[in-house]
């Protein structure tokens, strides 16, 4: 009897992860049209208007596949689980298997290995071929689109303005700050006619108010007049949007480029704070199949019969939709510095695995 019931266990499990496998894939498929269609008819104006050929902007939107499989892969996953589990309930087949004395917990297993499967490519997608294939998407963005002339390091941004070329070291994007700038002006025979170091620099309005100067203007018989202002107010063709663009972005690093990058810019006495977050959210985010696995599981089985799959499905996309919106909001926290970086990453999951797990404890 009990190796009967151990059979027709490792039958169901089988059964059930290939129904799950064959709906997530159904899934992942539409979203990603449906993503690919939005971001497409987002994007084409401003490539047509920037002259950039059709081919180019497709291979701008395939370099961007990965990245949208990464959005979407938590969304097929839940939304599987909550349309397998869905039907599973609609017809009776759960309380036919608990009748033959198979519990949920044999369930749980297949899906929760699953999960874990699906944490390990979304962990892959994102280390390995996000930075890569964002790096060039972004590239073709700002060369070809945005016509930004501009080069950069992990670690420096240079920018080329109106007869200035511009060094920053660091830029902060949450507070809109550089530090470690360099501003070096020319007049039309390219001779420098003035430069400005300063240790840190605010974005107010129309201007930026550096701190810590060192000025050096150049005078009529070639020698420089160097004076050292403790702030200065400078108005140039530089907004923070433009270094938001130009600088190198946490989704094309890697966990270990950005754990570099980090120490890097704390050696330098920099706040690293919001790098520190992501770093702490690349290690987060694949963990979000989990989740979605726990609270899809527990949502479709303390469903109601006569509610419905559609039901059920509608309880799903609010749950995604309050994880992302909770998500956010931890990471915005962090930014700012109101919460550690690890807390910031991972409280989301923490707090919606123990909800799944007690709403599981209490399935009839």
């Amino acid at each position: 009897m009990e190796k009967r019931i151990a059979n027709s266990v490792q039958i169901i499990q089988k059964y059930l992860a290939k129904e799950i496998l064959r709906t997530f894939a159904i899934v992942l498929a539409t979203a990603m049209s449906i993503y690919l269609v939005i971001d497409f008819f987002e994007k084409i104006d401003d490539f047509l208007e920037a002259g950039v050929p059709i081919s180019q902007a497709l291979v701008f939107f395939m370099f961007r596949l990965p990245f949208i499989i990464v959005q979407v892969t938590p969304v097929g996953v839940l939304l599987a689980v909550l349309l397998v589990l869905g039907l599973m309930v609609r017809n009776n087949e759960l309380v036919a298997l608990q009748s033959g004395g198979i519990g949920i917990r044999y369930l749980l297993k297949p899906l929760l290995l699953l999960s874990l499967a699906f944490s390990f490519v979304l962990f892959f997608f994102s280390e390995i071929m996000v930075p890569i294939t964002m790096a060039k998407a972004n590239n073709i963005w700002r060369v070809k689109v945005n016509k930004q002339v501009a080069t950069f390091k992990q670690k420096d941004i240079w920018i080329k303005g109106n007869r200035a070329i511009y060094h920053i070291a660091y830029f902060n994007p949450v507070d809109k700050s550089i530090s470690g700038v360099t501003f070096n002006f020319f007049d039309d025979k390219f001779n420098m006619t003035k430069r400005i170091d300063a240790k840190k620099g605010i974005h107010e309005s129309d201007h930026w108010l550096l701190q810590d100067c060192v000025e050096q203007i150049r005078l009529q018989d070639g020698s420089y007049q160097v004076s050292y202002p403790l702030q200065r107010i400078l108005k140039i063709d530089l907004m923070p949007e433009d270094l938001k663009k130009i600088a190198k972005k946490s989704e094309e690093m890697s966990s270990k480029e950005l754990s570099t990058y980090i120490q890097k810019v704390k050696d330098e006495g920099y706040d690293a704070t919001p790098y520190q977050v992501d770093w702490q959210a690349k290690l987060a985010f694949p963990s979000i199949c989990l989740v979605m696995t726990i609270v899809g599981t527990a949502i479709a089985l303390r469903n109601k019969k006569g509610e419905g799959i559609a039901m059920g499905v509608a309880y799903g996309i609010a749950v995604a939709f309050c994880y992302w919106v909770v998500y956010g909001f931890c990471l915005s926290m962090g930014y700012n510095g109101f919460l550690r970086p690890f807390l910031a990453a991972w409280l989301t999951n923490i707090v919606f695995v123990v909800l799944g797990t007690l709403l599981l404890l209490y399935v009839d």
